[in-house]
């Protein structure tokens, strides 16, 4: 999978997808709202059971109580937790429909800096064209085409070029 100024090329397909809010980065930081370049790996796959089937084999469901760490403080920065949690985290079991199919990244991951960003997900987008908060974001139906057919340590590419056309 790579990202072009068109979308998520991907077997030959360039799939409609947005981006952070801030662009694309060399330099990612916790909170603004930048997507991370650089060659990223998908590391996981999450969905809502209660919302849709089992994507692909190796799919975890999400659960009430599953939080994702983005406390840069925390021993468990960027690390799925449960609730209660002691320190700020983003909650995966959301009541849109953003989270109900999530690609992990391995974007800071599993031993993460500090302060460096957390949560890069591939997920369901708000609608075309409608930013994220620094992850890359799909047309539901193309998210779950995708996801059907790739696996665990996928190559995600975002070129450091796409910054640079943003500036």
């Amino acid at each position: 999978m790579v990202l072009t100024p068109m979308g998520l090329r991907f077997r030959g397909v360039t799939y409609p997808c947005t981006l952070g809010r801030s662009g694309v980065t060399a330099t990612k930081r916790e909170g603004d709202g930048a997507t991370p370049s650089g060659e990223h790996r998908i590391v996981g796959c999450l969905y809502r059971p209660d919302r849709i089937a089992r994507p692909c084999d190796w799919a975890v469901p999400i659960r009430p109580a599953d939080l994702w760490s983005d406390d840069p403080a925390h021993e468990d920065y960027n690390l799925m937790v449960r609730a209660p949690y002691p320190a700020s985290a983003e909650r995966l079991s959301r009541g849109d429909r953003l989270y109900d199919l999530v690609l992990l990244t391995d974007w800071n991951w599993p031993r993460a800096e500090r302060g460096r960003g957390s949560a890069i997900f591939v997920h369901r987008w708000r609608g075309p064209g409608r930013p994220t908060d620094g992850c890359i974001a799909l047309d539901p139906v193309d998210l779950r085409r995708i996801t059907a057919r790739i696996g665990f340590g996928t190559r995600l590419i975002v070129p450091e070029a796409l910054a640079a056309r943003q500036s």
